[in-house]
């Protein structure tokens, strides 16, 4: 809808200047971006527009006698058929009615097409690698690390609903220190001994010892192997699949997994050093291999390979970088933790230094999740076991509701979470208040169905009545709302969106009869209306991975 009214403001801008009632401007590059918004009274109409505002200066006119212009023509051809009226307030606004008939027509597109409600054409197609999540396979995602699991997800699913081409990614890293470090915490424990200093601790890790079997166990004390190298290796996969086993309870796919050490035996990392080598932003010194990342305005060069030889975790980010755009990714985007800050310099400047757009490589950093026991912060800690898993978080508030909390509160933002206080509270939580919306309006069609009655193709006539009305210019903003998800990369407005909807549509069924068997057709027109409603919410839900029951 607001799409629509944009276009017909922008055609009436267009017909006054043929027409000479608007002046060209002088520099036709200049021209502002044609903005729609919903008016914060919507007794000032469906939607507004402030052209006349952006235009006064580079056409030296008054705003109301340009808002004036624009409005003869929306009262014309430039907006028939879809503006029933448009008005002009100080000190240069244009305010916008939709016809009947359009709103009509949005109800009709619905019913016979449901599925695709709400998802729209990408103004700016992209293929997009989405990795997010990411946590290191030595131990169970925590409340904290799993944040990355919503947001991730989240976004995933807004792009896809804004038309772009999603592949979503784990990056998991399989070698290193960490992975032995988690060997030898298993073996330690398998042994009855004490867990060194930077092991981790935890009954995971004892779970994980009892489960070794016999032949992994001989392979990795056998006379001269590298215990702590095998036992991680193993551990590692074994907590892995814990972890996918959670990402799946809480309902998030990867179409990739991918590792660190296969950026290193698959040879990206060399590749990439040498790109940036034959592009003269490598030098060695000390025995070490540098970026020249300085060029490019950090603070320091950084290292890639250690006077050892050894790569840095850099290393393999840069060989990362040319191994996605590789597979024919226009658009990066990684979901990190705020203590990432300081790498996103470096590799951006190394995508630079390779060769490409700085600007399809983006991070996104989400904010620290605080686990809070009776008001006092509880430590999250792999190595010394002090943690709240994702299961747990789950098995206290369930999925749905812990999908909501998050998707309720920008990515950005430190989040306090208290899962005693979130479970005394879910009863009354809001996702449950708009998943009895759809519920209800399902019980209303069978009790219909009972008496009867059932809906009708469309709401013809239907609304001029206050309740109907109010309801469809709800229900009509789901594209808008994905857009502006879409473009904010955030999922709070779609949260919102969906607890306004089952607000007015509990407020609908209040003050209007709709099973009516004394008037059957304009039940049957009411009926259609609340499906309409609840496809609305059934699509609203699915966008934020949220189950829509029929029953409560």
């Amino acid at each position: 809808m607001r799409a629509r009214v944009r276009a017909a403001v922008a055609r009436a801008w267009a017909d006054a200047e043929a027409a000479g009632t608007l002046p060209a401007l002088d520099d036709p590059s200049a021209a502002p971006e044609v903005e729609v918004e919903r008016p914060a009274n919507a007794a000032f109409g469906d939607l507004a527009s402030n052209l006349a505002l952006k235009l006064a200066r580079p056409m030296r006119r008054p705003p109301m006698a340009i808002a004036g212009a624009l409005a003869d023509r929306l009262r014309g051809a430039a907006g028939a058929g879809l503006v029933a009226s448009a008005d002009v307030a100080p000190p240069g606004f244009l305010n916008l009615r939709v016809t009947d008939s359009t709103y009509e027509g949005v109800v009709a597109d619905i019913l016979s097409a449901p599925a695709s409600w709400g998802r729209i054409p990408a103004v700016n197609p992209r293929t997009v690698n989405v990795e997010f999540v990411s946590a290191n396979p030595t131990g169970p995602l925590t409340v904290g690390n799993a944040r990355g699991a919503f947001v991730g997800d989240l976004l995933c699913r807004v792009l896809e609903a804004g038309g772009q081409r999603v592949t979503r990614e784990y990056y998991f890293n399989d070698s290193g220190a960490q992975v032995n470090h988690l060997g030898a915490s298993v073996a330690a424990v398998r042994r009855g001994e004490p867990v060194p200093d930077d092991g981790y601790k935890g009954a995971y890790v004892e779970d994980l010892a009892r489960a070794v079997p016999e032949d992994v166990w001989a392979a990795a004390t056998a006379e001269g192997a590298a215990t702590d190298a095998v036992l991680g290796a193993w551990a590692s996969h074994r907590v892995r699949a814990m972890i996918e086993a959670s990402l799946a309870r809480l309902g998030v796919r990867f179409d990739v997994w991918k590792s660190e050490a296969s950026l290193h035996d698959e040879g990206w990392v060399a590749r990439a050093v040498e790109r940036l080598r034959e592009a003269g932003h490598v030098y060695e010194q000390d025995g070490a291999t540098w970026f020249r990342s300085t060029t490019f305005g950090d603070d320091k060069d950084r290292v890639i390979y250690k006077s050892n030889g050894w790569p840095t975790y850099f290393a393999a980010d840069i060989g990362y970088v040319t191994e996605k755009f590789s597979r024919g990714f226009d658009h990066l985007i990684y979901i990190w933790g705020a203590d990432h800050h300081g790498t996103i310099a470096r590799n951006k400047n190394a995508a630079q230094a390779m060769g490409y757009d700085p600007d399809h490589y983006q991070v996104l950093l989400i904010g620290w999740v605080r686990f809070v026991a009776d008001g006092v912060e509880v430590s999250m800690s792999k190595r010394a076991g002090t943690f709240v898993t994702l299961d747990d978080l789950l098995d206290a508030v369930g999925t749905d509701a812990a999908r909501w909390f998050f998707a309720s509160r920008a990515a950005h933002v430190e989040i306090d979470f208290d899962i005693e206080l979130a479970r005394k509270q879910s009863a009354e939580n809001p996702v449950y208040y708009v998943q009895y919306a759809h519920a209800r309006i399902a019980s209303i069609v069978r009790k219909a169905a009972e008496a009867g009655l059932s809906p009708a193709p469309g709401v013809e006539g239907l609304l001029a009545g206050e309740p109907e009305a109010a309801l469809v210019r709800v229900v009509a903003r789901l594209p808008e709302v994905v857009e502006d998800a879409v473009v904010a990369e955030e999922t709070q407005g779609v949260t919102a969106y969906a607890t306004e909807l089952a607000t007015q549509f509990h407020a609908f069924y209040r003050d209007a009869r709709v099973v009516d068997t004394a008037n059957p057709e304009r039940s049957g027109q009411r009926l259609a209306l609340a499906l309409a409603t609840q496809t609305t919410l059934a699509n609203a839900l699915a966008l934020l991975g949220i189950s829509a029951p029929d029953s409560m």
